[in-house]
């Protein structure tokens, strides 16, 4: 399916362009996903492990780019193992924290020294479990680059009050998708920080005039606080509390928003900033707007529904993200995916199982 994506690097000389495409529906994932819900409440949590592999295998099954489909190869058995790791470590650190402090405070400590190389780990065997045209990806990012990306990005976002949050972002953008393969081609995302900020400053304006009407909110509540602990007249609780809670609301409603506007526009630029194999591009276009409704109408629905029509929002996002990305071809797209299946190199089974101890982390 060919579309009128605008090209990207300035480039209108791309042979053809595909959109992704989504055909899975609410009613065959409901079907899954209450399954999955049953059986691991049943096995109390073991059977997470399959639920996820089902789920993943559905939602990727259902995915399309040209015709050809992706698919999910992970093991349960593999999941399963990562996660009994990470309750047996959480286990022997608080035993360890409540009879033997300075060693339990030692094993958080490596647990947080291992957390990039657990990320990288990670990453890599999410890529090499999946497919597309029976063909692997890959991931070789390593321990210092997660650090950068999941460490110092938030770090540095967050001491700067979100002004380099950009910073951050490009980050980010660089290790998960400029360290990306398939079938042993590269994904590059060369991402200028100009565009990034392009997309920062509206949810930026928002977060500070919530930041502003929170204040001038919260100034009369204590006030009144602080008149109660000089010996004046107590602050009626309830009328606190309708104060307060219709606050709760809008912080909620506005962080979503924030969040929802800033992750569709970063979506947009890194993914139309990243080449594969020097020739191919990909690209998005999502409304940050639609995305924001998707996202809030999802998660209002999901919790007045006490999460029945979580796969419905599932689908719906799912659809939606596929509708808004799509993948530009510098050739004739049957000869290049044949190239790549020839020449790709393949990711034997036995290795894949050693890498899946980590997931669970």
């Amino acid at each position: 399916m060919t579309d009128s994506i605008p090209a990207q690097f300035g480039r209108s000389d791309y042979t053809s362009t595909h959109r992704f495409i989504f055909s899975g529906t609410a009613k065959e994932y409901f079907g899954i996903w209450i399954v999955n819900v049953i059986l691991t409440i049943i096995t109390l949590g073991i059977y997470s492990a399959w639920a996820k592999v089902r789920r993943n295998r559905y939602l990727y099954g259902n995915t399309a780019l040209a015709d050809g489909r992706f698919d999910y190869h992970a093991r349960p058995i593999q999941i399963l193992i990562g996660q009994i790791i990470v309750i047996g470590f959480l286990i022997t650190y608080n035993v360890f924290l409540a009879f033997l402090p300075l060693v339990g405070i030692a094993l958080a400590i490596v647990f947080v020294v291992a957390i990039p190389w657990l990320i990288a780990r990670g990453l890599r065997f999410s890529a090499r479990v999946t497919s597309y045209r029976n063909v692997r990806f890959d991931f070789t990012g390593g321990y210092w680059g997660a650090a950068k990306a999941f460490y110092l990005g938030p770090l540095v976002a967050m001491i700067t009050a979100g002004i380099c949050a950009p910073i951050a972002s490009r980050w980010m953008l660089r290790y998960t998708l400029g360290n990306t393969l398939y079938g042993g081609r590269e994904f590059k995302t060369q991402v200028g920080l100009r565009p990034l900020y392009g997309v920062w400053w509206l949810p930026a304006l928002i977060s500070l005039a919530g930041l502003v009407l929170f204040t001038a909110a919260f100034i009369p509540v204590i006030a009144s606080i602080k008149a109660a602990a000089e010996g004046g007249t107590p602050p009626d609780s309830v009328s606190t509390l309708m104060i307060i809670l219709p606050l709760y609301v809008l912080f909620f409603a506005l962080g979503s928003v924030v969040q929802g506007l800033y992750s569709a526009g970063v979506r947009n630029v890194g993914y139309s900033a990243t080449t594969f194999d020097e020739r191919h591009a990909l690209a998005s276009d999502m409304p940050r707007w639609q995305f924001v409704w998707v996202i809030f109408s999802n998660l209002v629905v999901t919790i007045l529904s006490l999460g029945l029509m979580r796969p419905w929002a599932t689908i719906r996002l799912a659809k939606f993200q596929a509708d808004h990305t799509a993948m530009h071809f510098d050739g004739e797209i049957g000869e290049i995916l044949s190239t790549i299946k020839d020449t790709g190199s393949a990711v034997g089974a036995e290795f894949i199982s050693m890498e899946g101890i980590t997931v669970g982390f």
